[in-house]
């Protein structure tokens, strides 16, 4: 092992021993229970089971056969998700294979960041994962399950079902993923168009069209943004079927896994390898989790979810353990926004099982952390495959089959990780530089103050930022406004940075996963409205932005910073983010939010 990496998780191990203790103790409670039929009344038997066919009856409850929850986030507004809609009625069948039941304990609601991108629903997008998690637990809350089987991919989906399950943590868990849409038109061209756009050089029926071509039938966005950046994370901590994340939902090889989830998730009881997932999710996982995002230039968001995640399971992580962990992991994949390949491609060139074998034998990754499977980690660094009808697995090529996409932890793209941590006096903040150009990983420039995105775009269009400066989006953090992705500063502040500009962004807001080449100091702490520092700049103050030092700082005068007055949010602009749109609904989540480094968590 990395002396840096054992270093790093030693940290969080000793930091988190109170809390970690708490929680196992609360696990082994709930896991010495007797089986749910046999502890509950009669008429709560009776109701949980009444849809049913009678024989299946006899067998959970008369034979004490498995009984499985299915917690679902099917929609068809999600491409990522539609594939879902089959789902129970295939895992159904295969338990009844394995004399097993199969039951939707629930579904859970699943948004998409592109639909409500730049909208007022993207306000609730981040309050979802809370809500997600809280609906897993009114699924599972049932409480006759033995094991259960999580249906989720996308951005806050995924983190909110891993957190709601942590709170089940007696519960055996394997999630199944769906896999990514075929390629349309490339990410890089994609892009392209919308910076045309937005610089009036083509119109909406060509953006439209470009756009319809990228996002086109059914299956993840092929962008390595945080949908995708969960089910690698996913594949670093075992809890899926090996090698399930990538293959596209109407391949064959992909009912062969959602089979083989069912199965996994059965054999953990049947075989007396009881491991529920809060044992599973140990410092070890958690860290294995850090180390693959960093390794793969994944999303900024995870540096909030998996603090989450983290806590949910009584473990502590803050941005150090992410900055320590970047300084000395290599960075491995260049895929899009951090490279031109798509995830496809990526799969193509051995994946996650490429990443994982390249990180266990470079000794970052934990060997030894336990996974739904019996082989551990190093089942994750195999490839799936279909054999005459019978899914296998093989060894990824010992060789990158395309160096511009994946390498070896011998021959990184760059010796340490993609994000880093940023602190000064603006507050604690975390910048991805992993598709930033070398020479703009350094920007001092007058600041520019905004209170919304919308200012910044009018200012655009009216041609008044071609100039060199730092935009400082204040007001846009979670108790704010729900701490909403800021992707549609991408287009202008790239075009900007493509005529000779240098620009930059600050803000206690988030960006997309998909965010790229313009230097983003995100995630700002303390934010604005919570008396953060970030209230205090002006407009002219010269800001610099270092993240080669790892500085975030405002170059004024200490002495008249100290008597600067925190700006205060417009009443019109907190009004507008109140109402409407179902923003209301949410208001005591906006209370009593963590703040961004704690992994805004509205439930602690």
């Amino acid at each position: 092992m990395h002396p840096t990496v054992l270093q790093v998780t030693e940290r969080i191990r000793a930091r988190s021993a109170a809390t970690r203790r708490a929680y196992l103790q609360r696990v082994e409670q709930a896991a010495n229970r007797p089986r749910g039929a046999d502890r509950m009344g009669c008429a709560n038997v009776a109701h949980a089971f009444a849809a049913l066919p009678d024989a299946m009856k006899v067998k959970v409850v008369a034979e004490r056969a498995p009984n499985l929850a299915i917690v679902t986030a099917y929609n068809d507004v999600l491409s990522a998700h539609q594939p879902y809609e089959g789902y129970p009625a295939l895992i159904r069948d295969e338990a009844r294979r394995q004399g097993a039941s199969a039951q939707v304990a629930g579904g859970v609601p699943a948004m998409c960041d592109g639909v409500t991108q730049g909208l007022p629903g993207m306000e609730l997008s981040l309050f979802s994962r809370d809500t997600i998690a809280m609906s897993t637990a009114i699924a599972l809350t049932h409480d006759t399950f033995d094991a259960a089987l999580l249906l989720g991919i996308c951005d806050k989906i995924v983190p909110g079902l891993l957190i709601g399950a942590l709170h089940f943590g007696h519960l055996p868990c394997v999630f199944v993923p769906a896999g990514p849409m075929s390629s349309g038109l490339s990410n890089s061209e994609k892009a392209r168009v919308r910076e045309q756009y937005a610089q009036g050089l083509v119109g909406r029926d060509e953006l439209l069209a470009a756009e319809s071509r990228a996002y086109h039938g059914p299956g993840t966005c092929t962008f390595y943004g945080t949908a995708n950046s969960n089910q690698m994370l996913m594949e670093a901590m075992g809890l899926h079927v090996p090698g399930a994340a990538f293959v596209h939902p109407h391949d064959g090889l992909r009912e062969a896994l959602t089979r083989e989830a069912v199965r996994t998730a059965l054999a953990n009881l049947k075989e007396r390898r009881y491991t529920p997932i809060g044992v599973m999710v140990d410092e070890r996982a958690i860290v294995n989790a850090m180390v693959a995002l960093l390794a793969t230039g994944g999303s900024t968001n995870h540096l909030i979810h998996w603090v989450a995640v983290a806590r949910a399971a009584g473990i502590l992580i803050d941005w150090n353990d992410f900055s320590d962990l970047s300084a000395v992991v290599p960075l491995l994949t260049r895929v899009y926004p951090n490279g031109s390949a798509d995830v496809n491609r990526f799969q193509a060139c051995g994946g996650p099982g490429f990443v994982i074998r390249e990180l266990l034998d470079g000794g970052y990754m934990h060997e030894d952390a336990l996974t739904v499977t019996p082989g551990g980690m190093r089942d994750y660094a195999r490839i799936p495959a279909l054999q005459d009808g019978r899914l296998t697995w093989a060894e990824p090529p010992r060789d990158s089959v395309d160096d511009s996409v994946v390498r070896p932890a011998s021959a990184p793209f760059s010796p340490s990780g993609g994000l880093r941590l940023l602190q000064g006096n603006l507050g604690r903040a975390v910048i991805k530089v992993s598709a930033v150009p070398e020479d703009r990983h350094v920007i001092e420039a007058p600041a520019i103050v905004f209170d919304s995105q919308d200012a910044l775009q009018r200012a655009f269009a009216a041609g008044e930022l071609e100039r060199d400066f730092v935009a400082v989006v204040r007001f846009q953090g979670p108790r704010a406004n729900g701490m909403p992705e800021l992707h549609k500063l991408t287009p202008p502040l790239a075009v900007l940075q493509g005529k000779g500009f240098r620009v930059a962004l600050v803000t206690d807001g988030r960006m997309s996963g998909a965010s790229g080449k313009v230097p983003a100091a995100i995630h700002v702490s303390p934010e604005a409205l919570a008396g953060g520092p970030l209230a205090k700049v002006r407009s002219g103050d010269r800001i610099r932005l270092d993240a080669v030092a790892g500085t975030l700082d405002a170059l004024v005068d200490a002495a008249e910073w100290a008597r600067r007055e925190p700006a205060v949010m417009p009443q019109e602009l907190a009004e507008a983010h109140a109402y409407q749109l179902g923003r209301e609904l949410f208001a005591g989540m906006r209370r009593n939010v963590r703040s961004a480094e704690e992994g805004a968590c509205t439930w602690l």
